[in-house]
């Protein structure tokens, strides 16, 4: 089902104080695409990068299972073919070969900026596996490899002398303008600041990294502040979305009777062996299967046999990977009474990922000129109907970086058009 976009949880004006700041960039988010887009620009453009709420409460410092990279040359085809076959045929085939061509170096960047990912004894990098993945092509950090990340491209983009982050800020529409030629284009955006004050950021050009749509649904992984903003937006200035019902389930949180954000069991659990049972303890599915095919078996048999939840079961995983591996979920459960390396833990799926979107193409450009988008707000094809595990960090800085190369090179022609017409002038 498409999600109901609204205007979310910002605050309203409540002073009539109006601030107008200008910069060369504005990007409305700071999970990874945010980040890695503004690390990704020159330091000659200033750019003015924008947080709902507090920088930490965003979807990618949840992620847990990892990041998909090419393992090496041969991995190609069927890197490319489980990205595929997970995502029903439907993907962009372009956007899945840069991603793929691209994860390599993405990771050694990473590592550069110090993310710290498993290691193993020969100090090579450790590879697990998750649902629908052929082979082992993921790489790590704990079961939390998402703030591990976050954490770092954070810290790259504090230091940066040319940025600065605006917090408890809420953006609530765009600016639009029109061009030399007549065309509608972005200029910055608008927003509700940390006293609720408005504030217009004008900018040459707009990124919405703004998340996903989790907000909107009663059980979800995602943090409540992630209300399809970016989409909302675009859709009232005549944006092209695209593929609004492709939402992604994820088949194991953590089942409880307490409201509030679901929390998720990694997928890699089943890539290290983790099985699901019924409550006769009868294994029902195969676990490694795509996440929509995993999601639909646990509700057929619950449904099947009237119960609330299913059980996984970490018995097959060797205790000292559980205790290496997955340290956060195993403290996480023991909070809630269950230890996972004695027994099977109650799980259930829950609304995961936002598969659709603002239309973008290879370079993350929307349909009106001077406004990007990249991460989970976008649709550039790459996940098809459906998204293979630990393809969101990989794609979100993928397409984050082209944004930021297209924004250089536009600026860079401009810039370029602009000396000639000043010298035709002179001349």
């Amino acid at each position: 089902m498409a999600p109901d976009l609204h205007v979310g949880d910002c605050p309203q004006f409540t002073e009539k104080f109006d601030a107008t700041t200008e910069c060369d960039v504005v990007i409305v988010g700071c999970g990874v695409a945010g980040l890695y887009c503004a690390l990704n620009l020159p330091r000659a453009l200033s750019v003015v990068l924008l947080s709902k709420e507090a920088v930490g409460n965003c979807d990618s410092m949840l992620a847990q299972g990892g990041i998909c990279v090419l393992h090496d040359e041969d991995d190609y085809e069927a890197f490319f073919e489980d990205t595929l076959r997970a995502g029903h045929y439907e993907n962009r085939l372009e956007s899945v070969d840069l991603m793929i061509r691209t994860s390599r170096p993405i990771i050694d960047d990473l590592i550069k900026r110090g993310v710290r990912f498993a290691r193993r004894p020969d100090g090579s990098l450790d590879y697990t596996r998750e649902g629908a993945h052929s082979r082992p092509r993921i790489v790590y950090h704990e079961d939390v490899t998402g703030e591990e990340i976050t954490t770092h491209l954070l810290a790259c983009v504090r230091a940066l002398p040319n940025a600065r982050i605006l917090e408890n800020t809420c953006m609530t529409d765009l600016i639009e303008d029109t061009d030399r030629e007549g065309r509608r284009v972005c200029r910055g955006v608008v927003a509700v600041g940390e006293k609720n004050e408005r504030l217009e950021i004008r900018a040459d050009a707009t990124v919405f990294a703004t998340g996903g749509v989790g907000g909107l649904y009663e059980r979800s992984t995602n943090f409540s502040c992630l209300t399809g903003d970016g989409c909302r937006v675009a859709a009232e200035h005549g944006v092209l979305l695209e593929h609004m019902d492709y939402v992604q389930i994820h088949p194991t949180t953590l089942w409880t009777e307490r409201p509030g954000r679901a929390f998720l069991i990694s997928e890699s659990a089943r890539g290290e062996g983790a099985v699901l049972l019924n409550d006769a303890g009868e294994r029902f599915v195969d676990e490694l299967q795509p996440r929509d095919v995993v999601s639909a078996a646990i509700r057929a048999e619950m449904e099947r046999t009237g119960a609330r939840h299913v059980w996984l079961s970490f018995a097959r995983v060797p205790r000292e990977e559980i205790e290496r591996h997955f340290t956060h979920i195993l403290e996480h459960c023991l909070e809630e009474g269950y230890d996972i390396r004695e027994e099977p833990i109650p799980v259930v799926p829950a609304q995961h990922y936002f598969m659709g979107g603002i239309h973008v193409n290879s370079d993350s450009e929307t349909t009106m000129p001077h406004l990007f988008a990249c991460g989970e707000t976008c649709c550039n094809g790459v996940h098809g109907r459906n998204r293979l595990a630990s393809n969101s960090l990989l794609e979100s800085l993928v397409f984050a970086r082209r944004a930021a190369d297209k924004i250089m090179r536009d600026r860079f022609a401009d810039d370029t058009a602009a000396q000639l017409a000043a010298a035709m002038r002179a001349g």
